[in-house]
C-alpha cells in the first residue's frame, strides 16, 4: 500500500494492522508478505464495519378469504350495485331454483324495517316481498298502527331466494346472504326494526331462544332498537297469536314515539 493511500484510510476511521511474520528456523522468513501487502489484506472499508445486520423480511400478510373479500365488497355498495349483486348472486344453492332474487320493496330512507325470513311462491314470481297472504296480513298488521307498505315503510327477508318448498331458510343460506342485509339496513338506516318470526331474528340478533321469550322486549342492532314478533306466514296458521302480534305492534308504535 502507498502513503497517500494509507493516509486516506486512517482519515476514514479504519483499522490499519500488520500481521507479525514468524521467524524461521533460518531466521528472516523470505515467504513474508510486504508491510503493504499485509495492509491490504488487512484493512476494511468504513461501510463494512457500520453496516447493521440484514433484517430477515416480514412474512407475508395472510391472503384475504373470498367471504372476507365478499363482505367488503357489498357493505360499499350503493342501492343500483346492491341490487344487481343480488339480482347476479350465486352464492348458495338457493339460486338454483328460483325465478328472481327479492331485494326488498318500499321506502329507501324509511324510519320503518320490517324483516322476514324469505321470499314464497308469489314473491318468487313477482320479485317483491309479502304479496300473498302473508303480505295481505302484513299490510292489515301495518294499517293497524298508522302504517303503509312504501310509506315510510321498507320490508326485506332474511334471503332473498326462495327456499325449496318454502322451508325455512338453513344457517348457511343466511349466513350467506347475510352481507346484503346488512348492507340494506346500513343504507335504509331506520330509527326502529321489526323482525318478524325466528328467521329475521337468528339472521339479525343470532339469538336461537323462542319468540314467546323476545316478544316485547328491546334489543339492538348496533346502534338501531329492534323489537320482535310473529311472521304473518305464522299466524295464518296460528289464528290465537293475532292477539299477541297486535299487542307486540302497540309495543313498537310506543317504543316508536319515545326515540321520536
Amino acid at each position: 500500500m502507498n502513503a497517500r493511500r494509507a493516509v486516506f484510510l486512517r482519515e476514514m476511521g479504519c483499522t490499519l494492522w500488520r500481521q507479525r511474520p514468524e521467524p524461521s528456523v533460518h531466521g528472516e522468513n523470505e515467504n513474508a508478505p510486504s508491510p503493504e501487502e499485509q495492509s491490504a489484506q488487512c484493512v476494511a472499508m468504513p461501510e463494512e464495519i457500520n453496516a447493521a445486520p440484514a433484517q430477515p423480511s416480514p412474512p407475508n400478510a395472510e391472503a384475504v378469504s373470498p367471504a372476507i373479500a365478499r363482505q367488503a365488497g357489498i357493505a360499499r355498495m350503493d342501492w343500483p350495485g346492491l341490487a344487481a349483486a343480488v339480482r347476479d348472486c350465486r352464492a348458495c344453492v338457493l339460486c338454483q331454483r328460483r325465478k328472481q332474487a327479492v331485494l326488498g320493496v318500499g321506502d329507501p330512507d324509511a324510519d320503518w324495517l320490517f324483516i322476514g325470513e324469505g321470499p314464497g311462491a308469489e314473491e318468487d314470481a313477482r320479485g317483491e316481498p309479502f304479496v300473498g297472504q302473508a303480505g295481505k296480513l302484513l299490510d292489515a298488521m301495518l294499517a293497524s298502527i298508522g302504517l303503509k307498505r312504501g310509506e315510510n315503510v321498507y320490508i326485506a327477508n332474511a334471503v332473498k331466494c326462495r327456499p325449496e318448498g318454502n322451508r325455512t331458510p338453513h344457517h348457511e343460506e343466511m349466513e350467506t346472504c347475510r352481507p346484503f342485509l346488512r348492507r340494506q339496513i346500513a343504507l335504509v338506516r331506520p330509527k326502529l326494526i321489526v323482525l318478524l318470526g325466528k328467521a329475521a331474528v337468528r339472521s339479525v340478533l343470532g339469538e336461537e331462544r323462542a319468540l314467546a321469550a323476545m316478544r316485547k322486549k328491546r334489543f339492538q342492532y348496533e346502534s338501531v332498537p329492534v323489537l320482535v314478533t310473529y311472521h304473518p306466514a305464522y299466524l295464518l296458521r296460528n289464528l290465537p297469536d293475532k292477539a299477541k302480534a297486535w299487542e307486540d305492534l302497540c309495543f313498537a308504535r310506543r317504543i316508536f314515539r319515545e326515540i321520536g
